[in-house]
């Protein structure tokens, strides 16, 4: 008498060091970087945690030190994404009063779409975060500075007054971060059925004017 052979169990599939098993959970390092830019439009930084990005994307939190190592390294990756630095849109070809003109428009609106990105580069990476996180924070803002000095140095004095390229950096991310972040006050200041979206493209305009106007020769 014979009997059955008992049914062979399945072998779980190994999964390589470090490396996340493909399935339902293998969300890929876009996923997560999606994930925590849509958070980052709502929540203050310190509130965008690995756990509540791992619960957005739906994967396991282990993906995050997977694919990033850190909390801080993933929050470097959305500011390199959401920004993909805006000088890199503006074509220096063009008049450097034009390329000025379209980059204050594009910081205004960058600053809109992810209104905690400023807080972000501040709070938890130029001053919490890791030296490598410190240090890319750091050459962002060394780039941007040197888009405007490239700005006036392709000018070269011929419509534009001289001004430090440092100073024009600061006014013009100041203004564009206070107006969005103010949007309470501002809401308070206007009528109740404005279009916040129109009056944001109202306000670039008026930030590139006020700028050129007060950096062209008299």
């Amino acid at each position: 008498m014979t009997t059955a052979a008992a049914p062979s169990k399945a072998v779980p599939k190994k999964r390589g060091k470090g490396r996340p098993v493909s399935g339902e959970n293998d969300v890929g390092r876009e996923r997560l970087l999606m994930a925590t830019e849509k958070l980052l439009r709502t929540l203050p930084p310190a509130r965008v945690t690995i756990s509540r990005i791992a619960k957005e994307a739906n994967a396991d939190p282990a993906l995050v030190r997977y694919y990033f190592g850190n909390r801080a390294a993933l929050l470097v990756a959305v500011v390199d994404r959401v920004t993909a630095h805006a000088q890199r849109n503006v074509h220096l070809k063009d008049e450097p009063s034009v390329a000025l003109a379209s980059h204050i428009a594009r910081t205004v609106q960058l600053v809109r779409r992810a209104p905690f990105l400023h807080r972000l580069l501040l709070e938890e990476l130029a001053e919490d975060g890791t030296e490598e996180s410190r240090a890319r924070v750091r050459d962002m803002n060394l780039d941007l500075v040197e888009f405007y000095r490239a700005l006036l140095r392709a000018d070269g004095g011929g419509e534009l007054v001289e001004t430090d390229p440092l100073f024009l950096y600061v006014a013009v991310l100041g203004a564009s971060d206070f107006f969005v972040s103010a949007e309470p006050l501002i809401r308070e200041l206007v009528p109740e059925s404005t279009d916040m979206e129109r009056l944001t493209t109202d306000f670039q305009m008026f930030l590139g004017k006020l700028v050129l106007d007060g950096l062209r020769k008299r």
